[in-house]
């Protein structure tokens, strides 16, 4: 189940003369256009913000700027990506989101809007990431020789720190030599 909340007036085709009321509650104006997508069939409910925030969707109040809404308000009007491009008419065929609406809100309202926008998304995603393709973190492996060094350091500081309270100085200059040789250059006061 995909749920996408849009303002009510935004890629619905529906004219904006009147405001809509809350579907669910009645009273207030309707802010929020809910759609679930069941079973395959598209279900669109008009909500107001206090009963989109009973379902747990943000109203345009609290919506967070997102970068991707940023980035396209900056873009302005930049050059078209290559290839097919898509037109600002142009409408997902599943949901009715239409391309100007996804500049606007910066969001796509079902899985279908992958397909309809997938050349424009590609040429976006190529500018703002330098690739269309998710690649995720590499970690490296935590350096085995790394800790086994931390660990000899820290013998040595204990040791070092008994042989002075036992006022074997000479000790303590040995130990506090071998504590300098293994320690990194940057470590060193």
């Amino acid at each position: 189940m995909d749920e996408t909340p849009r303002p009510p007036e935004q890629g619905s085709g529906e004219p904006s003369e009147a405001p809509r009321r809350c579907e669910a509650c009645g009273e207030e104006e309707a802010v929020v256009r809910l759609t679930r997508i069941v079973n395959d069939e598209m279900v669109t409910m008009h909500l107001c913000d206090a009963c989109a925030r009973e379902k747990g969707v943000e109203g345009p109040a609290e919506a967070p700027s997102a970068p991707l809404t940023d980035f396209l308000a900056q873009m302005g009007d930049a050059p078209a990506p290559r290839g097919p491009a898509a037109s600002p008419d142009e409408a997902c065929p599943f949901c009715g989101l239409t391309f100007a609406d996804f500049r606007e809100v910066g969001r796509l309202g079902c899985p279908q809007c992958y397909v309809t926008f997938e050349s424009y998304l590609r040429g976006l995603l190529r500018r703002v990431h330098g690739s269309t393709g998710h690649v995720g973190k590499v970690y490296l492996p935590p350096d085995p020789s790394a800790s086994e060094l931390e660990k000899r350091l820290e013998a040595l500081r204990r040791k070092l720190e008994r042989a002075v309270e036992m006022e074997d100085f000479e000790r303590a200059a040995e130990i506090r030599d071998e504590i300098r040789a293994l320690e990194p250059q940057e470590q060193r006061p």
